[in-house]
């Protein structure tokens, strides 16, 4: 059977885009309808001329949009997630059209390449918003209650754990294996054979340091909050963890990397602050990285890398 991995994540790509254009599009008729039947509030604008009477404007209530603000987004945004959905889209699928895999050769040069990328996609996402907003009210980075973190990381983490446990008890990796598709990402499998210092190094800066703070900024900080402002936080949180997921390049992740990608937008949201999705994916891909290096330098048994 042909690995059906560039099917299946182009089909993600673009049940992705089609979920946020269409409720993006039926959210800007509904919400103009809504607001026009909506109970309007009276407000009573002084004026500075004695012989004219105080104005009233009258005008729907302010509609809660949870802890992401919203309100600096324009229409212009569109193309800054259609710019950041193209990237992705076509590094993938190119990608997999020219190695086979998800991910390049990973020597030192590629990993310094797309580490690079990353910082170079964060800053492009950065400058789309900065002019418009300063980066601590953006990303929420004067969080109070950020001790919570140490509480929230943890329990994220462990929660994943748990459901990876069960897909892997429910024969979901078994099932993947019998499609013909990788069942180790190759980021993983470098950990696990990789001799070479450098590049394990590398890696190991790229998957605990640059993914948490780039890919944060990026999925949830721009691509996540901009997609809300037009489709609301339920699509955006799906469209921009299947995205997210299918960014990744990897079948058998995408949809691990889905539950994920949900999980770090439902902690963005609850607290307003990109710290915490930052934490928890610094946590997560850091316990990966220290899990595989034990087992390796340690000789513990570990299932077969599946070629």
């Amino acid at each position: 059977m042909p690995d059906p991995t560039e099917l299946v994540l182009t089909v993600s790509f673009l049940t992705a885009l089609g979920i946020f254009l269409s409720t993006s599009i039926t959210r800007r008729f509904l919400v103009a309808r809504t607001a026009a039947e909506l109970p309007t509030e009276v407000i009573v604008e002084e004026t500075d001329s004695p012989y004219q009477p105080p104005a009233e404007v009258r005008q729907p209530p302010p509609i809660p949009r949870g802890k992401v603000p919203v309100w600096f987004y324009r229409p212009l945004d569109l193309l800054g997630i259609g710019l950041i959905y193209l990237i992705f889209f076509g590094l993938v699928i190119s990608s997999l059209r020219v190695t086979g895999t998800g991910d390049p050769k990973l020597d030192p040069a590629n990993l310094i390449t797309s580490i690079g990328f990353q910082f170079f996609l964060a800053g492009i996402a950065v400058l789309l918003v900065v002019t418009r907003v300063s980066p601590a009210q953006w990303l929420g980075l004067r969080w109070k209650s950020w001790p919570w973190v140490f509480a929230i990381a943890p329990i994220a983490v462990f929660a994943m754990w748990t459901f990876f446990a069960a897909l892997e008890a429910s024969g979901y990796m078994k099932w993947m294996e019998s499609l013909g598709v990788e069942s180790v990402q190759d980021t993983v499998k470098l950990l696990q054979t990789s001799t070479d210092p450098a590049v394990l190094g590398l890696m190991a800066f790229a998957a605990v340091v640059a993914a948490p703070v780039c890919e944060e900024i990026v999925f949830r900080g721009y691509f996540y909050a901009a997609a809300k402002r037009f489709a609301g936080p339920w699509v955006a949180g799906i469209f921009s963890a299947l995205v997210f997921a299918s960014a990744h390049g990897s079948l058998s992740a995408l949809l691990p990397l889905f539950v994920f990608g949900c999980l770090l937008v439902f902690l963005y949201e609850k607290t307003g602050s990109i710290w915490a999705p930052i934490a928890v994916h610094f946590c997560f891909n850091g316990a990966t990285v220290l899990i595989q290096l034990i087992v390796r330098y340690n000789d513990i048994p570990i299932p077969p890398i599946t070629n």
